[in-house]
């Protein structure tokens, strides 16, 4: 019994952390698989159908000359051109969808649904972003730090109020988190579900799938060519993605901290484990540099 204790001991938290994560992505790939491989079959029979009635309602075309031009289609959709409505569609690159763009660029969010076409466009994006991600990244600490000052003083006038600590504490993390919340999660998606003609479900989504910065690009701000935008609305999206990143930056390290110090209480040897493996690259660090 002691040996098996001793053993679960000396388990490293780096191959507890490896083997959970790859196991949630696994588990993660087989849902989806289940959820979306249906969906995606249907949806692409009902395209084939939509293609042999379109056939056989203009009989002056044929397969290849549809094939031809449902390229076309994908090309301009690809180059950031939507193929519904005409010529006179707003722009995707006025100066705040630039501005929305270059967001999206240094905060790898990265839709997918605009990109430069140009060789100087390509070039020139790539050093933005190699000199963007770096310094976004930097303010977004800083504004981190910044929101932890204001999570600090918070408390201290907390304590004022509520004398024990612990309760302080879990006051003020709550209120900062529902604050956060409702400034950044609940407010905004109703504001895009109003403006885009979506569900609050789709706005909710399209706001989490940005702020994680998966961006999928199935849901973007500004891109329906059949609505009349404010010339501001995808400026103020970007400013929006920026604070909020901090935001959710700040709780989801919070909930990492809560997470680490749960298996910490539960499972004492893991931390022990952690402390002495940053003991020992600390030293190796040391060594290396003399």
């Amino acid at each position: 019994m002691a040996r098996f204790q001793l053993l679960r001991v000396k388990v490293s938290w780096t191959v507890l952390l490896t083997l959970a994560h790859f196991t949630y992505l696994l588990v993660g790939a087989t849902i989806f698989r289940i959820l979306e491989r249906e969906a995606e079959s249907n949806n692409r029979n009902h395209f084939q159908l939509e293609k042999l009635n379109f056939l056989a309602n203009y009989t002056c075309l044929d397969g290849p000359a549809l094939e031809k031009f449902v390229k076309v289609i994908l090309d301009a959709w690809e180059k950031g051109v939507n193929p519904s409505g005409n010529s006179t569609n707003p722009s995707n690159w006025d100066f705040c969808s630039s501005f929305f763009f270059a967001g999206t660029v240094v905060t790898t969010i990265g839709y997918g649904n605009l990109s430069p076409s140009t060789v100087s466009g390509q070039v020139f994006c790539v050093f933005y972003a190699l000199c963007g991600i770096p310094l976004n990244l930097a303010f977004l600490k800083q504004l981190g730090k910044c929101l932890t000052i204001h999570l600090g003083r918070l408390e201290r006038g907390m304590v004022s109020v509520v004398p024990h600590k612990q309760t302080v504490e879990a006051l003020a993390v709550s209120l900062f988190f529902i604050t956060g919340s409702l400034l950044f999660l609940v407010i905004p998606p109703l504001l895009f579900s109003y403006v885009e003609g979506w569900t609050f479900g789709e706005g909710f989504y399209f706001a989490f799938i940005t702020l994680s910065t998966i961006g999928f690009g199935d849901y973007v701000v500004g891109t329906d060519p059949g609505k009349q935008y404010i010339s501001l609305y995808r400026s103020l999206a970007g400013i929006w993605i920026i604070f909020a990143l901090a935001w959710l930056a700040l709780i989801l390290n919070m909930g990492a901290r809560i997470m680490e110090y749960a298996i910490g209480l539960t499972h004492p040897g893991f931390k022990k484990q952690e402390e002495e493996e940053e003991v020992s690259s600390s030293k190796l660090e040391e060594l290396s540099r003399n």
